[in-house]
């Protein structure tokens, strides 16, 4: 300024800039807390209850186990449901959510045994009814510890009426769901192998069996062949040959090859594949330490016949291969068992083996033969089923996994002990089979083996005598519109009355439900709901009577679960009570085995959807919402309950999680120290943090969590905050009197519309699909680039500047509905801060975001040709901007507004567009020339961006003292320094 300039008054507090006490930092882990205790006083969920005529909407919660602190996994879950819920409740629905637990089973009843271990104290040796007391008490405890953990991530239900599966009522209805089984015809006893826990003594689901390495002893085993029968040839030429066939197959031994040597001892059969190439193979020679002997001959698959006998340190040239043997051959032979005639068994395993065929049998490991015992494998059990020979099944093994008394050599020794670890079993057998002769090779192999989840010890598959549901009888309960079995309806219903988000989901689940056995229904524990029903005694299970089927005892059973819970089946005179006078007691045994607890979560639909006044007309939920996970576990036991009794899914949505990985992709584990736990990112950044992560993530897959991962969601996090600090910022004297209607607004501000009816429909839309992931993207995309990038950096000059103009009202009118359709899009997800967004506009003792709808956003604000005039407009923006760039890279210039730039715009239309607008306020320099001639060689260009050419000039005249923008004017008016728009606001 020259000193003979009269100095420039200070106009900066004329300027209309933003107001707002809210704050840059967000300080939530110190803030959330306030919110939560402001929304149980205020009491946000029973007043949105209180809205009518809306459609309604019910998650069901798929309820997590009360048992232990949160762990990732539970935050993105019960987050995703929230999400859904408060999603749909602003878009106009009555969003119900009842949040629920589940609370018998095993892995309580272990914590309990636990503690009386510590205590020295036996289980056994405590009443029933005082154990399960202690059960109850424990799941009481952290379903209240959990409640909070879930509360403090700003999750949105009815927490102060969950359910619980250990209610009385829902105890009363799990039985009732249970006795529609009895009474339908599709429950009944049978004898087969299950996945059994020797720790835990007891049968486990799919659900409740992970697999880990396991280091597992293998055996190569020769049975000897007792009978081959040449049957089946014709003329005395062919007979000849087939009796010498068969004359070399009964001097010759099939060999098997196992991984649980345990099993021997309950064989009954050796199962071999009629498409696989099979031959007899004679021992030449052999090693000083070996086996086999000179002469031996086994059958092996040619395919494996030489790392068989590799296996058996017999090197090339000690065996040679004689002939083909035929399936046909392998039909009529007749083995004998490895401990046949050994002195000492009395006779025990003096019985044939037969040769099967069998479409599970490979040539891709062991020897091309399957050792069979049915009663320890389900293909094993399977062969047996199909030929009808169920009574060969064995009863070998007991609930210890320990060889039961009547089995020789082998009685009271353990496969696997009380802590998980090899018991003497397998070495025992091992050691009687090397004393018969009847092992050519042995060897130790890790491979993937099952695990029960709870105790991380190995299961064996054991036959015991269980309930199960068949899911191929036919349903006699009339519901016949979806299929006449369970696994009928389960299929339709998968197929034509459910949706799948993933559509996976659907295939995985499909699957399995085609390929599945019985539900094993029964475990041999204590805490849980009982099997409601009576045996007959002397009576056979498959008698027509073995079972009490009576609708008066059901009755007396549900009235007295409903009022004292299910601990009185256990009480003393609990039979003579339910059988009542109308059955003779003694003639009935009760059944004290416990309820599958998938059963008892499969059962909620029934208590929860059905029977609350909070639930739905018809008993199905909109949406279940589970980890990938319980497709065999949640979704599938639900299905198969609902199909019993229902006779169709309970569910008309599925949404599916994966599983939560460290940054690394690997899998979290406390010994790798990868852990990432939820309430310390609550107390370091804040719930909304944690939730951001949620929806910005794509939660359908395996997704992954770090400190790293972390930070980058707090800056995005950071950034829309600021978005949303600068809108309550232009907003603070915001009045009705300054509202513009649509049609006087200028085209930028109807540019401004049209997006958002774009993103209405997207929100809504990505909500209703449970994409959040999608529609966060899109709110935070529109927030930093259309908004603060290019609308608010545009129109910060008018805000500031103007007086009260019709584009600075225009411009608050535009934010007055950008920042309704702002906070209620992010409110499901950023619950504390859009709250905390909304207070600051409108404060007051029951004002809150989460009371409020998404708005309606008018269809005609929709204008297609202004939005494409406004997309050529803004590539020719973004040509400016990357020239003035330059130019404040070199220093020439230090603020855009220092620039009067030459535009030349090669085709016709787009210049017309431009010279229509204020092109040089939409590029925030302070003059700007548009022209059709051609570029000069010097112009700047963006290749992305053809026909335009920039050529720098720098604006001409004096700074304005109050916008800052060169211009000729300045100084000619009453207001010193000013330009006329800047002297016209001062008035």
């Amino acid at each position: 300024m020259c000193a003979d300039t009269p100095e420039t008054p200070e106009y900066k507090h004329t300027l209309n800039l933003p107001k707002t006490d809210f704050p840059m930092r967000a300080g939530l882990p110190k803030r959330e807390p306030q919110w939560l205790e402001r929304w149980a006083k205020i009491g946000v969920y029973d007043r949105l209850r209180e809205k009518e005529g809306r459609e309604p909407f019910t998650l069901h919660d798929g309820p997590p186990y009360a048992n232990g602190h949160l762990h990732i996994g539970h935050a993105l879950n019960k987050t995703i449901k929230d999400m859904i819920v408060r999603s749909h409740q602003m878009m106009g629905y009555d969003a119900r959510y009842v949040p629920g637990w589940d609370c018998h089973g095993l892995p309580i009843e272990w914590k309990i045994e636990e503690q009386y271990r510590k205590k020295g104290k036996n289980k056994d040796d405590v009443n029933v009814v005082d154990f399960r007391q202690e059960c109850r008490k424990f799941a009481e405890g952290w379903v209240d510890v959990q409640r909070e953990e879930f509360k403090r991530l700003g999750i949105t239900g009815n927490w102060a009426d969950p359910y619980l599966t250990m209610d009385f009522h829902a105890e009363r209805v799990i039985a009732e769901e249970f006795m529609k089984f009895l009474m339908n015809g599709t429950l009944y006893q049978g004898s087969k192998p299950v996945m059994w826990s020797p720790v835990e003594k007891t049968a486990l689901a799919e659900a409740e069996v992970e697999y880990h390495d396991h280091k597992s002893h293998t055996i190569w085993v020769p049975f000897k062949v007792t009978k081959a029968d040449p049957e089946g040839a014709v003329g005395a030429e062919e007979a000849a040959i087939a009796a010498t066939n068969a004359d070399e197959l009964e001097k010759a031994r099939v060999v098997i090859w196992t991984t649980t040597p345990w099993t021997i001892p309950s064989n009954k059969a050796v199962a071999f594949g009629r498409k696989i190439a099979y031959g007899l193979y004679e021992v030449t020679g052999t090693p000083e330490e070996c086996w086999c002997a000179v002469g031996d001959t086994y059958v092996l698959a040619d395919a494996l016949a030489e790392s068989v006998l590799s296996s058996a340190r017999l090197e090339d040239g000690m065996f040679k291969r004689v002939r083909d043997v035929s399936a046909e051959e392998l039909d009529g032979l007749t083995l004998a068992h490895p401990f046949r005639g050994m002195e000492g068994a009395d006779g025990f395993w003096d019985y044939d083996v037969p040769m099967i065929d069998g479409d599970h049998v490979t040539d891709e490991a062991g020897t091309g033969f399957v050792h069979t015992a049915p009663s320890h494998g389900q293909e094993d059990y399977e062969c047996f089923v199909a030929r009808n020979w169920l009574d060969r099944m064995t009863h070998n093994v007991g609930e210890e996994s320990e060889f039961l008394s009547h089995v020789p050599f082998f009685a009271g020794l353990q496969i696997i002990d009380k802590k998980g670890k090899e018991g003497k079993a397998n070495n025992a057998v091992i050691a009687k089979l090397v004393e018969a002769g009847g092992i050519i090779a042995r060897g130790r192999m890790t491979h993937s083996y099952p695990h029960s989840w709870r105790s991380k010890a190995p299961i064996i598959y054991r036959n015991t005598p269980q309930w199960f549901a068949s899911v191929d009888r036919e349903v006699g309960d009339g519901q016949d519109t979806h299929g006449k079995t369970i696994r009928e309806r389960a299929l339709t219903s998968i197929d034509a009355l459910v949706k799948w988000w993933p559509q996976t989901g659907r295939n995985r689940l499909y699957s399995m439900i085609e390929a599945r056995p019985d539900w094993v229904l029964s475990r041999q524990r204590a805490w849980g709901v009982p099997l409601t029903c009576f045996t007959k005694k002397d009576t056979l299970p498959t008698d027509p009577d073995f079972l009490l089927r009576n609708e008066a005892v059901n009755a007396r059973i549900s009235e007295a679960f409903e009022a004292e819970g299910a601990d009185c089946w256990y009480a003393e005179g609990a039979k003579e009570r339910f059988l009542g006078s109308d059955v003779n007691a003694d003639e009935y045994d009760q059944v004290f085995d416990v309820l599958d607890v998938w059963f008892d979560s499969g059962s909620t639909h029934a208590f929860v959807l059905r029977d609350r006044e909070d639930g739905t007309e018809d008993g199905i939920a909109d949406v279940y919402m589970e980890g990938t996970d319980q497709h065999r576990g949640w979704f599938h036991s639900s299905l198969l309950q609902a199909c019993g009794t229902l006779g169709r899914a309970p569910y008309r949505n599925v949404v599916t999680h994966g599983f939560t990985l460290d940054e690394k992709g690997n899998k979290m584990s406390k010994s790798l120290g990868n852990t990432i736990v939820p309430e310390k990112v609550v107390q370091q950044y804040g719930a909304d943090i944690l939730r951001l992560w949620v929806a910005q993530t794509d939660y359908m897959v395996d997704q992954r969590i770090g400190p790293e991962i972390l930070k980058g969601v707090a800056d995005s996090y950071r950034r829309l905050r600021n978005t949303m600090r600068y809108m309550l910022g232009a907003l603070g004297d915001f009045s009705e009197d300054q509202r513009v209607a649509v049609e006087d607004m200028p085209e930028l501000e109807r540019w401004v519309l049209h997006r958002l009816a774009e993103l209405d429909h997207q929100v809504r839309k990505g909500y209703a699909e449970f994409d959040f992931q999608g529609v966060f993207s899109t709110v935070f995309n529109f927030a930093t680039v259309d908004l603060s990038s290019f609308y608010f950096d545009i129109r910060k000059d008018a805000l500031y500047c103007d007086g009260d103009s019709l584009r600075a009202n225009a411009c608050r009118t535009v934010l007055d509905i950008l920042f309704h359709r702002l906070t209620t899009w992010l409110a499901p997800i950023l619950v504390f801060t859009m709250e905390e967004v909304w207070l600051e506009r409108f404060p007051g003792d029951d004002s809150s975001v989460h009371l409020v709808d998404m708005p309606d956003t008018p269809k005609d604000w929709l204008d297609e040709p202004l939005a494409a005039k406004w997309e050529q407009i803004r590539k020719v923006r973004r040509v400016v901007t990357a020239a003035l760039e330059v130019q404040r890279t070199d220093k020439v210039i230090g603020a855009s507004l220092e620039a009067a730039p030459v535009v030349h715009v090669r085709d016709a239309e787009v210049l017309a567009s431009l010279k229509s607008v204020e092109f040089e306020d939409v590029c925030i320099t302070s003059a700007i020339s548009l022209t059709g001639d051609p570029q000069p060689a010097e112009a700047f260009r963006l290749p992305e961006v053809e026909g335009v050419g920039v050529v720098f000039e720098k604006a001409d005249g004096a700074k304005c003292q109050r916008c800052w923008k060169i211009l000729p004017d300045v100084g000619r008016f009453a207001h010193a320094g000013t330009c006329q728009r800047c002297n016209d606001a001062l008035g």
